[in-house]
């Protein structure tokens, strides 16, 4: 499990770093901040495009295969960022790094659900939920120290001995899975890369680049051509890259709608609250990083208590009920005034946090736990797939609010938040009523 969760909580700050990081890197390579985003943009398009074609593949070779040469590549891509002269070079070596990032966050799942036996799941998935809040809460925190004392390129050199060391040792205490028998399908893979690839760029351009709505359409409509193709080339295989399979299971299908809806209002609300905090509470940015950071601390002290629950209590229970405590907190949190206290602030984030970390560890057990043994790496990649698409819908939103409500805009998102956090329980306790869902009911 150490080795699992080292190489998830190097992918997961990597991201928020590389975000802190950005005004030095505009300044030091010579770049505009709208050019820089692409130190961004690059590691988080590799890791959609091919989540699900290496889960796929981890099904086929092994995943413990996927994941130590994922953690190779992101180690190597860490040392060409550091190494990187030029925004175009940096750029190619975050693409490097996304890929690697890909492979651990494709397979995470499926070996955690090969770590642990069926009864001590949720245990499992709690504690991985554990560290990655865990990781999200002191990102902020580790990448002001190591600006503190040294340039830009530190942020990515860190990783290189950490990585070398756990590929060492991944090798050595991650399981053998069972091997496929089929080939991977190239032609699949290829139309997943397109419409999920297709779909991210088409989204940025239209919530963020002015005169290029046509644009924008055009690459979406493309993207919906790319995915109809793969839904006509895979519907009736037996082992489809698209886990279509897994989700005609109702509590599967439910569990992945939970998801998407839960990190929309996630990622809502993490757009939003800075700009809240700022403007309508007048707290500079180093009070808001710190009121923001109940949240991930609520998360993490809650999930390892709801992955053992859920191994013996009904997910679609805990999922609802701490959807309704996220959505009850959110409530609160948007009717604060200019007046409100600290005090008053923090305990609303924190109820936030424990609403959340109550939805996530059984969630994610739930999807892990209701597919076939054989079909773990799908469901893993699912599980991560529909966390990003519920984060990129989130940014979505967020981008639309803020163009079209500017004088409310975050009041707005903030209850947009709410009404997302409520279709995620109502999915969740529609798992009550799936049929041949033994982990949800």
């Amino acid at each position: 499990m150490l080795a699992i969760a080292v190489a998830v909580t190097m992918a997961v700050l990597d991201s928020t770093l590389a975000n802190i990081a950005l005004p030095a890197i505009a300044r030091q390579l010579g770049v505009s901040p709208a050019e820089s985003v692409w130190v961004i943009n690059a590691y988080q398009l590799a890791i959609v495009v091919l989540l699900l074609p290496l889960a796929a593949l981890g099904e086929r070779i092994g995943y413990r295969r996927v994941y130590i040469a994922g953690l190779g590549l992101f180690t190597a891509g860490s040392l060409a960022c550091a190494l990187s002269p030029t925004l175009a070079t940096l750029v190619a070596a975050r693409i490097a790094q996304g890929l690697g990032a890909a492979g651990i966050m494709a397979v995470n799942g499926a070996l955690v659900r090969f770590t642990y036996p069926r009864q001590s799941l949720g245990h499992g998935v709690g504690l991985n939920a554990l560290v990655v809040s865990v990781a999200a809460a002191i990102a902020p925190t580790v990448a002001s120290g190591i600006l503190a004392i040294g340039p830009w390129q530190w942020l990515f050199a860190v990783n290189v001995p950490i990585g070398l060391v756990n590929i060492v040792f991944a090798a050595r205490v991650l399981p053998w899975s069972t091997l496929g028998d089929r080939a991977l399908d190239w032609g699949s893979a290829a139309l997943s890369a397109l419409a999920f690839g297709l779909l991210f760029i088409g989204v940025d351009t239209l919530t963020h680049a002015r005169g290029e709505g046509l644009l924008g359409a055009a690459e979406l409509v493309l993207a919906v051509v790319a995915g109809a193709a793969l839904y006509r080339r895979e519907r009736h295989e037996a082992r489809p890259l698209i886990p279509i399979d897994l989700l005609r299971i109702p509590v599967f299908g439910l569990s992945s709608a939970t998801s998407v809806c839960s990190f929309a209002a996630y990622t809502l609300t993490f757009l939003a609250l800075p700009f809240w905090f700022e403007s309508a509470l007048h707290r500079d940015q180093v009070q808001t990083g710190l009121l923001m950071t109940p949240w991930p601390v609520g998360v993490g002290l809650v999930a390892p208590l709801a992955g053992r629950l859920a191994d013996r209590i009904p997910a679609a229970v805990l999922g609802s009920a701490g959807l309704l405590v996220l959505a009850t907190g959110l409530l609160l949190v948007a009717q604060l005034t200019a007046d409100a206290s600290t005090p008053d602030i923090l305990w609303r984030m924190a109820l936030c946090g424990l609403g959340f970390g109550f939805f996530q560890a059984p969630n994610n057990r739930t999807m892990l736990g209701s597919a076939p043994r054989d079909r773990a790496g799908a469901a893993g990649g699912m599980l991560a797939t529909s966390r990003l698409t519920g984060m990129t819908v989130g940014a979505t939103i967020a981008a639309l609010v803020f163009r079209t409500v500017p004088q409310d805009a975050e009041h707005v998102a903030l209850l947009i938040a709410v009404a997302l956090a409520v279709g995620g329980g109502v999915a969740s306790l529609s798992r009550l009523r799936a049929r041949g869902a033994p982990s949800a009911a």
